[in-house]
């Protein structure tokens, strides 16, 4: 009897889920959505997705990345976009990239781009809503979504109402940061939202000249927390000067480390095919 009830229950949370996921725009067809996120700010997490959709571009998919960090949107610097975004009746077109990357962020919609966006929960998350449902974006084969770091009510919206293939989650060494790394889990978990595996951003430096290695931030305890949530581990990525060079002269299409981009892509792929 008790197990009828645990399965009705079951039942109950999934078509309440269902309920409540929103629908892309008409003349959007999106076959896959990976969420980016991480437990708080400062990881690297938008570096992370502009690295995933560079090189996914590369490879031939169509790409897209909605910005969804309202109050902190850094997407439009990594690819130095500046133009203002288009729209019509039918719904908003997003800028692209030198390679072809199509990307919705709130700066794109300011009238400048320091302009602060002093806005409450229930608007930002109206907003992240809309660069799902009212973008025409077309034809894309994977949206990665940058989301705002923590448990916000911006990040719970997304959960819930958009319809994510599974969450990539990012993060640093730091004792603090790996604590809060378990809540992004426990989150995408109690939302039942896959967590495709975490990266470790800023894992280690290696000396240029003697190319001995230091733990700046401690040693790391991701592996731990991998096994412990029974996740794979994507990557443990080095502080790499050059990655933060090209992104904030909004060049990081151009960046090559091949290595890296075979370690990310390494889980994800099937869930985009």
């Amino acid at each position: 009897m008790n197990e009828e009830k645990n399965m009705l229950t079951e039942e109950e949370r999934k078509q309440k889920k269902a309920a409540m996921l929103v629908s892309s725009h008409l003349k959007s067809n999106i076959k896959s959505i990976i969420g980016v996120t991480s437990g708080k700010g400062g990881v690297g997490k938008s570096t992370i997705t502009s690295l995933f959709a560079s090189h996914y571009q590369k490879m031939g998919y169509k790409v897209g990345i909605i910005d969804a960090d309202i109050t902190g949107p850094s997407i439009p610097k990594a690819f130095d976009l500046h133009k203002r975004i288009g729209g019509s009746n039918e719904g908003w077109y997003p800028e692209e990239t030198l390679s072809g990357i199509k990307v919705i962020s709130i700066n794109l919609m300011l009238e400048n781009e320091t302009d602060p966006v002093l806005w409450r929960g229930p608007l930002l998350s109206n907003m992240v809503k809309k660069f799902y449902t009212d973008v025409i974006w077309g034809d894309i084969d994977v949206l990665f979504v940058d989301f705002p770091p923590g448990t916000s009510d911006v990040a719970i919206t997304m959960f819930q109402s958009i319809p994510l293939t599974g969450v990539v989650v990012v993060t640093s060494p730091q004792d603090l940061v790996s604590m809060i790394v378990d809540k992004a889990i426990h989150m995408a978990e109690k939302m039942q939202i896959p967590v495709l595996g975490l990266i470790e951003n800023m894992s280690y430096f290696e000396c240029p000249s003697c190319h001995e290695t230091y733990e700046i931030f401690g040693k790391s305890k991701i592996m731990e927390i991998a096994k412990t949530h029974h996740v794979p581990l994507l990557a443990q990525l080095p502080i790499n000067p050059q990655v933060a060079n090209f992104y904030d002269d909004g060049k990081i299409e151009k960046i090559e480390l091949d290595a890296i981009y075979q370690t990310l892509s390494t889980i994800i792929d099937h869930k985009i095919d």
